[in-house]
């Protein structure tokens, strides 16, 4: 379905993510609507309008869906409840604008496999794209019985929710096993191999309605208390080899999801030169948010343009950038940057500064 410039987008999240796929919809003539439980949230800040109301209100969803001519997410935490609701095929399903069925997308499938750890992995190892060796863990037994076979280190990891670091606990030896069990309180989690690796990477692609994929180039990635610090575009040091490797994975799951719109893929580049699936993003991404100065068509403008059935734009960068997001108390001091021609602030208008909270980015072009 091809919904024309001055349709309307419906947004599920109010994040920053949010606010920037609005800013993009006006840039291409959409309207957009956000849906979040909050107050004064980033998007609804320069969105055309908000519903406010909790993801599983029936009733204001149907209210959201008859007003979108198309629906997507800007963060992979909405309940699939919300999203099965306005597509799956029963009767009373809600319609979207002019009376048509609403679609919403990425599709469920995406958010399904992307919320849950264990179901991911498992997926990308069925499609032949390689990850940290893990197995699933329920109760401390499991994970007495399938550390040995990892050795050690490992990680410890929510299987549902965490981002940022959270949900994890390291196990360095078998004492740390009880207290890693106990720091998860018990919840369904994945134990995985410790990754030695040279450095992290990213690659976002996205991926239209008619199956054209187009890829942004290679990013290297520095995270700092498990909260990425620093992105730059594109990585140094990639190989023709490596850039192919990359590519091919994100195709590989992009086309096994049948995805439509921006799909971000976190990559390990091991010591022996191989790379691995860390974990995959249902949604435009961090790692991305240089391609507004840095590429020709941002990530944003893309999954707008994937999404209502627009061609895509091309991903080439226009310039080498490094993109630095400003978390906690960093966006209490921008002088530094302020004076600077070759620097691009964006903040995201949130109210309230907590520590390791992202409250802004900056992206240097050279």
């Amino acid at each position: 379905m091809r919904v024309a410039p001055g349709g309307t987008i419906g947004i599920l999240g109010g994040g920053q993510l949010g606010r920037m796929l609005a800013q993009a919809a006006a840039d291409l003539q959409f309207r957009t609507l956000i849906f979040c439980p909050e107050e004064n949230s980033p998007a609804s800040q320069v969105a055309d309008d908000t519903i406010i109301a909790a993801y599983k209100d029936e009733a204001a969803l149907r209210n959201f869906a008859g007003r979108c001519d198309v629906i997507t997410y800007e963060f992979e935490n909405i309940p699939l409840q919300t999203v099965n609701f306005l597509t799956a095929d029963r009767p009373g399903r809600p319609q979207g604008a002019n009376g048509r069925e609403v679609s919403v997308q990425p599709a469920a499938e995406a958010l399904r496999t992307g919320q849950n750890r264990l179901t991911e992995k498992t997926f990308l190892n069925g499609i032949g794209v390689p990850t940290a060796p893990f197995a699933a863990i329920q109760l401390l037994d499991d994970l007495i019985a399938e550390v040995p076979l990892l050795g050690f280190p490992c990680v410890l990891k929510t299987q549902r929710g965490g981002y940022d670091g959270k949900g994890q606990a390291m196990i360095r030896s078998a004492d740390d096993i009880g207290t890693a069990h106990r720091d998860l309180m018990g919840q369904p989690a994945i134990v995985e191999g410790f990754i030695e690796f040279t450095r992290e990477l990213s690659i976002i692609c996205a991926r239209g309605t008619n199956g054209a994929i187009a890829f942004f180039p290679l990013v290297e990635n520095e995270h700092r208390h498990h909260i990425l610090h620093k992105t730059t575009a594109p990585a140094p040091n990639v190989s023709e080899a490596l850039a192919r490797r990359a590519e091919d994975m994100a195709r590989r799951i992009a086309e096994g999801l049948d995805y439509v719109g921006i799909l971000a893929v976190e990559l390990f580049e091991t010591v022996d030169g191989a790379l691995l699936v860390n974990e995959i993003a249902p949604r435009v991404h961090n790692s991305g948010h240089w391609s507004i100065e840095g590429a020709k068509t941002s990530q944003f403008e893309n999954h707008i343009r994937a999404i209502c059935g627009l061609p895509l734009g091309p991903v080439d960068p226009v310039r080498p950038s490094v993109m630095t997001n400003l978390i906690g108390d960093d966006v209490d001091d921008l002088s530094a940057w302020q004076n600077r021609d070759d620097a691009v602030i964006h903040l995201y208008g949130k109210d309230e500064v907590r520590a390791g909270r992202k409250m802004g980015h900056v992206t240097e072009v050279v």
